[in-house]
C-alpha cells in the first residue's frame, strides 16, 4: 500500500518524508487556501516546492469545470513537473478530460468519487488513480469502507489498472481497514500515519528494557 499525505503544509510533508514511508502527496484548492496559498503563480510555485520535497506523485487539481478549461489547466500542470498528476473531478466533462489525458499519456487522479458507478467510469476513461472519499461518506452515516470493497471487486473483475486511492481518511483505523480491503493507496493527514506507530505495549516494553539496562550499566 502506498502512503500519500493529504496536505499543502510543507512542514508536514517534510516530516512525513523524513519518516521514510511517504510515496506521494495529494492537494486540493481547499488545502491550498488553508495554507494561505493564493494566486495562480503562487500556487504553481507551491506545487514545485512540494515536488522538491517528495520523490513520488503529487496530485494537483484543476479548477475549471468545462472540458476545454480542464484540458488547458491539466496540460499546464503536467508540464510543470514530471511528478505532477492532474486531479480531475468526477463530472461528465471530467470523464471526457480523463479520456483525453489518458490518450495523451498524462497521468490523472479522478477525485470526488462516491459510488462504484463513478469509479467504473473513471477506470474506463483511463484514470491513473480514483479517489473514493470514504470519510465524507462516513460523515453522512454511509459505509465508506464498503465503497472501497465494491470498487476493489469491480476492478479485479476486469483487471483495470486504475489504482484505488482511498481519500478523506480520517484516522488510523481507516488506514488499516483500507489496507485489509486492498486499496492501492491511502491519503490522509499526518496524524493518521503517525497513529500507526503507537501501541501502549511498545511504550511499556521499551520503558522496561531501558530501565533494566540502566540498572546494570549506570
Amino acid at each position: 500500500m502506498k502512503f500519500f499525505i493529504d496536505t499543502a503544509n510543507l512542514d508536514q510533508i517534510r516530516e512525513a518524508q523524513a519518516l521514510g514511508v511517504l510515496d506521494g502527496v495529494t492537494t486540493n484548492p481547499s488545502l491550498m487556501a488553508k495554507e494561505g496559498i493564493t494566486g495562480h503563480d503562487n500556487i504553481l510555485k507551491h506545487y514545485m516546492d512540494i515536488c522538491a520535497i517528495v520523490d513520488g506523485d503529487v496530485s494537483a487539481e484543476v479548477v475549471s469545470t468545462d472540458f476545454d478549461g480542464m484540458v488547458k489547466e491539466g496540460e499546464a500542470l503536467a508540464e510543470l513537473h514530471e511528478q505532477i498528476v492532474v486531479k480531475v473531478p468526477m463530472i461528465k466533462e471530467g470523464v471526457k478530460a480523463l479520456k483525453y489525458f489518458s490518450d495523451k499519456g498524462i497521468r490523472t487522479n479522478c477525485t470526488l468519487v462516491f459510488s462504484p458507478g463513478q469509479a467504473l467510469l473513471a477506470a474506463k476513461a483511463g484514470a491513473t488513480y480514483v479517489s473514493p472519499f470514504l470519510g465524507r461518506l462516513d460523515d453522512i452515516s454511509t459505509d465508506g469502507l464498503n465503497l472501497i470493497s465494491e470498487i476493489r471487486l469491480i476492478y479485479d473483475n476486469y483487471a483495470y489498472e486504475t489504482q484505488i486511492l482511498a481519500a478523506s481518511i480520517r484516522h488510523t483505523m481507516h488506514v488499516i481497514d483500507c489496507a485489509k480491503l486492498g486499496a492501492d493507496v491511502m491519503t490522509g493527514p499526518l496524524s493518521a500515519i503517525d497513529g500507526l506507530l503507537k501501541h501502549p505495549l511498545t511504550d511499556l516494553g521499551l520503558e522496561k528494557f531501558l530501565a533494566d539496562y540502566n540498572k546494570g550499566n549506570s
